[in-house]
């Protein structure tokens, strides 16, 4: 081992120096060229965007120029009709203007028409929802939808199509206005109208995303003398400041290009698009900008790795001989540790390593003979727990109710013992079948009606139950005498000094993917912490001894079939009532039918 690290060390060490080397005269030579280029690149990136987002808008000015062709609506305003006569002509002008020169993808939300007087004509609006609103008339609501800028447009000798802004509030995201001019073809001077067509900015954002370098560098749109039209990218709070100076003075007019500089840890960038006043600026971190060095040196560094494991496989081919048989051993160790037991070391020499082998395959012959028997005394004494803990339940009721028939056969002579003797007869049945340790909720049901008519025969006592059975629970199996013992508790402990009106309830319904069944009464209520702290220890000492069998041996069976997040649970409050909590799985594994 100590040749083997020596002539790795020397072969490594080398390679090393040689990569160093050249990483320094990397770094003195070419990294002022490599940023430059970096700048260019996003230039050229900015410029292509800025020619699509050109195209996009040739576009649409060339479908708003399409109004020239509604001939009864350049005639009205060319004569300056009444605005009652327009609204009255052409009320659905902005409608058919918005739904046939223009496709989905164009991605119109609404559209307006205006005679020179800034008084709507027509409206046509995509969608009226909660979450898709859009005015009916800009001018409703002046400055939220910026119209000063529409106004000031309008008023100007500027032809042309006019890009601005607005924020939606109702869609949470920049409206973009084109507002194009409507002039008299026999006076090009004069204004007859003008056309607002409100766009989504998806179909602008989707252009800026495909040529943004990374989440890092903020662009945005921004016409001078106006608000920024649209975003993309993250600003740091350093970067925020910037931009909030840069936009100001945008929005101002004062920006001048040879003014507008970015700091020590961001660029700044400025492609200008003259004919549709919209310029497009970002900011991108000096960082990124270097992202090239670190490429190439991350190259260095691969190419480092790559040799330092040449070396090492070169080491291992020389050394291999002598440890070949000691790796295979640590291999197979390894992969037994990670759960393949059936592996077994391979033996090919008697030495040392060879007798090591043997002995590591005799141990591991005897850990497995232990650990099946202990598997099959950990399930036979779980068998034997849960056995006993059911078999605790069958005779529970059994004397006690021996001893009521017995009291009412020598006080009453009455039918009603037969219809005591019959439920008594269908719940002895019922609760001695011990053929399948599971039952459906219908039949845990009809055993508990049959329990209910004989505590109400034997108490006296007048008791409403209440079933909240979901249907698609009723056949889904629990443990057998599972809601009977609760409902008997209820009663013993809930109702039994209870004064006035009594009353259990009883659901049954799935919560996420679990089976939840409540019994509740308005009983006399107690503190449940305790209670709940032994259920949650699960303490088979309790049930032994016979303490509160009902809800410990319930609560053990449970545990016992389904896991420790599975039993029962207890609210209650003093002088209001209990609510237990059975919690199942479900679906039943095929695993639980073993127990």
């Amino acid at each position: 081992m100590k040749l083997r690290l020596k002539i790795l060390a020397m072969c490594l060490g080398c390679t090393l120096l040689a990569l160093v080397l050249q990483t320094l005269l990397f770094q003195s030579t070419s990294s002022e060229m490599i940023y430059s280029w970096s700048k260019e690149e996003n230039e050229h990136s900015l410029q292509n965007m800025q020619n699509e987002i050109y195209s996009f808008l040739k576009k649409m000015e060339s479908n708003l120029i399409e109004v020239y062709n509604e001939q009864e609506l350049i005639d009205a305003l060319k004569e300056g009709q009444p605005i009652r006569s327009l609204r009255q002509d052409f009320y659905r002008k902005a409608y058919e203007i918005g739904t046939t020169d223009f496709d989905t993808a164009d991605s119109v939300v609404s559209l307006y028409l205006y005679t020179p007087g800034h008084e709507i004509i027509s409206t046509y609006r995509r969608a009226m929802t909660p979450k898709h609103n859009y005015p009916a008339d800009l001018y409703e609501e002046e400055e939220s939808i910026n119209t000063g800028g529409i106004q000031s447009f309008v008023e100007s000798s500027r032809t042309g199509m006019m890009v601005s802004s607005y924020y939606n509030e109702h869609r949470g995201t920049d409206i973009l206005h084109l507002v194009l001019k409507l002039f008299d073809s026999r006076n090009y001077n004069k204004v007859i109208g003008y056309v607002v067509c409100d766009v989504d900015s998806k179909a602008v954002r989707t252009i800026m995303e495909k040529y943004s370098m990374d989440k890092s560098v903020y662009i945005w749109l921004q016409p001078s003398g106006d608000r920024a039209a649209l975003s993309i990218g993250s600003l740091s709070s350093e970067e925020e400041e910037l931009y909030g100076e840069i936009s100001g003075q945008i929005q101002k007019g004062s920006l001048e290009k040879k003014d507008a500089k970015g700091t020590e840890n961001q660029e700044f960038f400025e492609v200008r698009q003259n004919k549709y006043n919209l310029t497009a600026y970002s900011l991108m971190p000096q960082e990124l900008l270097r992202q090239n060095q670190k490429a190439l040196t991350a190259n260095l560094v691969l190419i480092a790795v790559v040799m330092i494991i040449a070396a090492a496989v070169l080491t291992y081919i020389l050394s291999r001989n002598i440890t070949r048989p000691l790796d295979r051993l640590m291999d197979t160790m390894e992969k037994i540790k990670n759960g393949n037991t059936d592996l077994r070391a391979e033996i090919q020499k008697k030495d040392e390593i060879g007798m090591l082998g043997q002995n590591f395959n005799e141990m591991l012959d005897r850990v497995e003979e232990l650990a099946e028997k202990e598997k099959t005394s950990t399930y036979l004494l779980g068998q034997a727990k849960y056995h006993a803990l059911q078999a605790q339940i069958n005779p529970h009721f059994l004397y006690n109710t021996l001893e009521t028939m017995s009291s009412i056969a020598q006080l009453q002579d009455c039918p009603e013992v037969s219809r005591l003797s019959m439920s008594l007869s269908r719940i002895f049945r019922y609760s001695l079948n011990m053929k399948d340790h599971f039952s459906t909720i219908s039949r845990e049901v009809m055993h508990l009606k049959n329990y209910c008519y004989v505590m109400e025969v034997r108490m006296q006592d007048r008791v409403q139950y209440i079933y909240d059975l979901e249907e698609d629970a009723l056949q889904k199996e629990i443990p057998r005498l599972s809601l009977q013992p609760l409902v008997e508790n209820a009663l013993n402990h809930g109702l039994r000094n209870k004064r006035g009106n009594k009353e259990v309830k009883i659901y049954a319904g799935k919560k996420g993917d679990k089976l939840v069944l409540t019994i509740t009464d308005n009983g006399v209520g107690m503190d449940a912490r305790e209670l709940n702290a032994r259920l949650q220890e699960n303490d088979i000492q309790y049930v032994a001894q016979g303490k509160s069998i009902g809800l410990y041996n319930i609560n053990a069976r449970l545990k016992m079939l389904y896991g420790e997040e599975y039993g029962l649970t207890i609210e209650s409050t003093a002088g209001e009532g209990t609510k237990v909590y059975m919690t199942i799985p479900w679906e039943r594994e095929n695993g639980e039918e073993k127990i």
